[in-house]
């Protein structure tokens, strides 16, 4: 197996205004993942889950630890390193209204990141294939392609944009951060098979959610984040059929149930 990721005891704090204290949003977390596989971050909001993505894509700087993408150890990459690393990796925000560009047709979204990188003399084969992921996505109606991202679309919609935006390059390492908290439930399932599919053709996944049952239908394994601190790791399915640090349970006994 080749390791894409691999993450020792890392820390990333942030300094404080004037008279408040450091706020440490990662302590010393160890994690590695596979070409290929995909891991679930399990947290609520503040529990370190969206910094753990910024460090991974060198956007913050951590205090302590290592973090090597790709074997490169991304606290020591040059620029140019970082730009070609970020390359081999895409994100898809938890805020599909700020990360989109507003003025842009939702077609020309999606092509924008492969013209960038490739160039403008392919945008042919990038159109065929951004209305490909955009047909798969339930997006390829004529008059959704061709409407402004600003104007036209619901939250719900804007994810799945946001999803085939980052799909369009064919990552090597996608990292999700709460990629379907705005859709409904059969929207949802579908978005976790078009996820998987690139998964069994060899793209890796992290998948960020405050959800334990779709933290479980995205990845086999998972992490359980308090506070910045790894509380809990192993199978998904085990931390909501037996879930061992006070903390998981809590989540577990925060799911809603049928009665």
């Amino acid at each position: 197996m080749t390791t894409l990721l691999d993450i020792r005891d890392l820390t990333v704090t942030f300094s404080g205004r004037r008279r408040q204290k450091p706020v440490t949003a990662v302590s010393s977390l160890s994690l590695s993942l596979e070409k290929g596989e995909s891991l679930s971050i399990i947290g609520e909001s503040g529990s370190g889950k969206t910094t753990l993505m910024r460090a991974i894509l060198g956007h913050v700087q951590p205090s302590e630890g290592s973090l090597r993408l790709f074997g490169t150890d991304v606290t020591l990459a040059s620029d140019d390193e970082m730009t070609a690393l970020r390359r081999r990796c895409a994100l898809v925000s938890q805020d599909p209204y700020g990360s989109l560009p507003p003025t842009l047709t939702v077609l020309d979204a999606v092509l924008e990141p492969w013209l960038i990188v490739r160039g403008r003399d392919t945008r042919k084969e990038a159109e065929k294939r951004a209305r490909e992921l955009l047909e798969e996505l339930g997006l390829g109606d004529e008059d959704i392609l061709s409407s402004r991202v600003r104007l036209s679309l619901s939250g719900g919609q804007r994810q799945r944009v946001a999803i085939a935006r980052a799909l369009i390059l064919g990552p090597e390492l996608l990292l999700c951060d709460e990629p379907t908290s705005m859709q409904d439930a059969s929207t949802r399932g579908e978005i976790i098979r078009i996820l998987q599919r690139r998964q069994q053709e060899g793209m890796s996944m992290i998948f960020v959610t405050h959800d334990l049952f779709l933290a479980r239908k995205a990845a086999p394994r998972g992490i359980v984040l308090h506070r910045g601190v790894l509380v809990e790791e192993g199978l998904c399915r085990d931390f909501l059929a037996a879930p061992k640090h006070p903390y998981t349970r809590a989540l577990v006994a925060a799911l809603p149930r049928l009665t």
